[in-house]
């Protein structure tokens, strides 16, 4: 599976949705079900600590660990700060074929990147879609991400992490066609 350029690319996107965060938006919903934007970006920056330790450290912990010295009120700007930290252990990471242990588990640093790219990506669509903005995921990167999708998120995975697929015009772009396979109606937030 190459993941190389997708994580990167996804903080990037991302990146774009959460500068349209203010604070009286954080009790917004969110495309994610019972989830306002406040509980989302405490989910994406539990992720992104997670995937930062994988990345650097070669194992994520099942248990929270001591956090770092970061911004504590602003969760865009925890975000950001979080999402440079991991871009730069990406950078820093010269064995990509090196396992990450997940608990007790070994998988391969692709295969986590892989993972984070379609979390950050899809989360910046969510937060994206709750600020307002309707910024669609970048074709290449939403064409990319599809493409790995099914390997990660299956049948048996899917309950666990998203929604159920919905049904798009076959005629659809990847990035509606991405986030309607991630359980998410594509154009129907906040319209």
């Amino acid at each position: 599976m190459r993941t190389d350029g997708l994580l990167g690319q996804a903080i990037d996107y991302a990146l774009g949705g959460v500068h349209g965060v203010r604070p009286e938006l954080l009790s917004r919903s969110t495309p994610c079900r019972n989830w306002d934007l406040r509980m989302l970006l405490c989910h994406l920056n539990e992720s992104l600590a997670a995937l930062h330790e994988g990345i650097d450290a070669g194992y994520v912990g099942l248990e929270p660990g001591a956090e770092i010295a970061e911004p504590a009120d602003d969760l865009a700007e925890t975000f950001r700060y979080r999402a440079a930290r991991l871009l730069g252990a990406w950078a820093r990471t010269h064995d990509r074929a090196r396992p990450i242990a997940v608990g007790e588990y070994p998988v391969g640093t692709g295969l986590v990147a892989g993972a984070g790219a379609i979390e950050i990506a899809v989360h910046g669509w969510d937060i994206s879609e709750a600020c307002g903005h309707h910024r669609p995921i970048p074709p290449g990167l939403a064409a990319d991400l599809l493409d790995i999708s099914p390997l990660l998120i299956t049948e048996s995975t899917r309950h666990a992490l998203f929604a159920v697929p919905v049904e798009v015009s076959p005629l659809a772009g990847p990035a509606d066609r991405l986030v309607a396979f991630l359980g998410r109606t594509p154009h129907a937030f906040g319209s």
